[in-house]
C-alpha cells in the first residue's frame, strides 16, 4: 500500500506500507476487519498475523479477517536502519549502567554515534511517528472498504489505537487496548513507574522461588542481592556454552532478567534455571533469555530491524524535555525506587536527547493532557495487575484517559491479559468484538 511519508508535506514522496490478511476457512457471518498490532515500537505486524491463529480465539477468527501491518519504519515497510549486527551486538552487551562520568560520557557518545547512523542510513527519519502510523492505519481502514476500524493493539500498540481514536473518534470500532500506555504522563513518570513495576515483578518471582525446594536462590535473596549480583558481573561476566566468545555481560543479564518476567509460565521456570547455572559462572540461559528478546539469531543476525525501529519511535513520540545533565542527577532517582532496574532504565533518555540534536527537534512537552472526550465505539482497555512492562496504573490512567471506556482488570503475572489463560477476560473480549456488548463495570479476572 502506498502511502504519504508526511501527510503535512507530500513532496517528500511515498513509502510502502507492507499489509497481509488472514481469513479462517472456517469464517462465516462476517463482521468485516479485524486490524491487530503487537506493539514495541518495533515489532513486525506481518509476523504477528502469521501467528493469528495462535493469538486470536477460533469464534473471533470465524467472524474477522485478521489484518496485520507493519508500521512505518518497521519491518517490511521502509525499515529505520541505525546500527549493524555486530553493532548491535555491542549495544546490547555494552555498559548501559554508567558508574562515574568517564562512564557518563562513552554512553553520551555512543548515543550520538547510533543517532547519527540512524539519520545516515533512514531517510525522512523524522516522520516515523506514531501519529503519522496512526494516519496511516485510517487509510488502511478505507482501503478495507471497512466504516469503523476494527482495532486490538497490545502493548505499545495501545499507544497507536489511542492517537487513532484521538484524530479519528468517529471512526473508531471495537477497540481492544491490552497492556496499556498512559500518554498523560511524561517519559520521566513513564520510565519511574515502569522501573518500579519491574522490581514488584521481580520482588513475586523471588518471593515465588523461595517457596520452592529446587529454588537456587539463597534464602535471604531480596532486591540488594540482585543488585550485589549485577555488580559483581560489571567485574567478571558470565560464559556461555552456546556462545563461548560472547562475555554474558551485566546489560545482557539485565535483559535476560526482564525478559523473563514479561510470562510468569515461561520466563520464570528460565530464569530459576538461569540463577541455578550463574553459580558455576555459566550464563547460557541468561544469553539464550536477552537473544530472544532482542530478536538475536544463533548465526550473529537479527531477524528484523525492531531494536533501531524501538528507540527511534519511542524518541519521536515523547519529545525529552530534561538534559543529560538532568538525566545523570536524577538517577538517583531511579535507584531509590527501583534498586535493580532503576540505575538502567535511567539513563534510556541519552539516546533521545541525542536524535533530538541531530534531527533539530525542538524543546516541548512529551505529555498529552487532552482526553479523548467521545468515541464512535466505547473502547475496551485490559491491565494487567502485576504487568511489568506496561504497569496497571497506566491502564487506570488510559481508561480515565479515554473517557467511556471500559476496563478489565487481570490480577496475575506477566505482560498484557489476553490470551495467557484467563477465561474470564478472553470471554469478555471475545463477546465485545462478536457483539458490541461490553463486560461488566470494574470486572476483576483472574489466571
Amino acid at each position: 500500500m502506498v502511502l504519504p511519508v508526511d501527510y503535512q508535506d507530500e513532496s517528500l514522496g511515498t513509502f510502502e506500507m507492507a499489509i497481509i490478511r488472514f481469513r479462517d476457512s472456517n469464517q462465516h457471518d462476517r463482521l468485516g476487519s479485524l486490524v491487530i498490532n503487537p506493539g514495541g515500537p518495533g515489532v513486525s505486524g506481518i509476523e504477528f498475523t502469521l501467528n493469528a491463529q495462535y493469538i486470536i480465539d477460533p469464534d473471533v477468527l470465524d467472524r474477522y479477517d485478521i489484518v496485520g501491518f507493519d508500521p512505518r519504519g518497521i519491518g517490511k515497510s521502509s525499515p529505520i536502519h541505525c546500527l549493524s549486527d555486530a553493532q548491535q551486538d555491542a549495544s546490547f552487551s555494552g555498559d548501559s549502567k554508567p558508574d562515574n562520568q568517564e562512564e557518563f560520557n562513552a554512553l553520551i557518545e555512543d548515543a550520538h554515534t547510533f543517532a547519527t547512523n540512524c539519520v545516515e542510513q533512514t531517510e525522512n527519519l523524522a516522520s516515523f511517528t506514531t501519529v503519522n502510523a496512526a494516519k496511516d492505519m485510517e487509510q488502511l481502514r478505507i482501503a478495507l472498504g471497512d466504516s469503523q476500524l476494527n482495532y486490538m493493539g497490545f502493548s505499545y500498540g495501545t499507544y497507536l489505537g489511542t492517537v487513532y481514536a484521538q484524530q479519528f473518534p468517529s471512526t473508531v470500532g471495537r477497540f481492544v487496548l491490552d497492556g496499556a500506555i498512559n500518554p498523560s504522563l511524561s517519559a520521566y513518570d513513564q520510565n519511574v513507574v515502569q522501573a518500579e513495576a519491574f522490581d514488584k515483578a521481580l520482588t513475586n518471582f523471588i518471593n515465588n522461588c523461595l517457596k520452592r525446594t529446587s529454588c537456587s536462590l539463597p534464602k535471604t535473596a531480596n532486591a540488594q542481592f540482585f543488585v550485589d549480583f549485577l555488580a559483581t558481573l560489571a567485574q567478571t561476566p558470565l560464559t556461555s556454552q552456546d556462545s563461548p566468545n560472547r562475555p554474558v555481560t551485566q546489560s545482557l543479564v539485565i535483559t535476560g532478567i526482564a525478559a523473563a518476567l514479561y510470562d510468569n509460565n515461561i520466563g520464570w521456570p528460565m530464569l530459576r534455571t538461569a540463577f541455578e547455572e550463574a553459580k558455576d559462572g555459566d550464563g547460557t540461559t541468561f544469553l539464550q533469555l536477552a537473544d530472544t528478546y532482542s530478536g538475536r539469531n544463533s548465526d550473529g543476525t537479527y531477524k528484523d530491524n525492531q531494536n533501531d525501529a524501538n528507540i527511534v519511535i519511542d524518541c519521536l513520540d515523547w519529545h525529552l524535555t530534561r538534559s543529560n545533565s538532568d538525566i545523570q542527577t536524577h538517577a538517583t532517582d531511579f535507584e531509590t525506587v527501583a534498586p535493580v532496574f532503576g540505575p538502567f532504565i535511567a539513563y534510556s533518555g541519552v539516546v533521545c536527547n541525542a536524535l533530538k540534536d541531530v534531527l533539530n527537534i525542538p524543546n516541548e512537552t512529551d505529555q498529552n493532557t487532552v482526553r479523548i472526550e467521545k468515541t464512535a465505539t466505547p473502547v475496551l482497555i485490559i491491565g494487567t495487575t502485576q504487568d511489568p512492562a506496561t504497569p496497571y496504573s497506566w491502564a487506570k490512567g488510559l481508561a480515565r484517559y479515554i473517557m467511556g471506556s471500559r476496563l478489565i482488570t487481570l490480577n496475575g503475572e506477566g505482560h498484557t491479559g489476553y490470551g495467557r489463560g484467563s477465561i474470564c477476560t478472553d470471554t469478555a473480549v471475545d463477546i465485545y468484538l462478536i457483539t458490541g456488548e461490553l463486560p461488566a463495570k470494574k470486572l476483576v479476572c483472574t489466571h
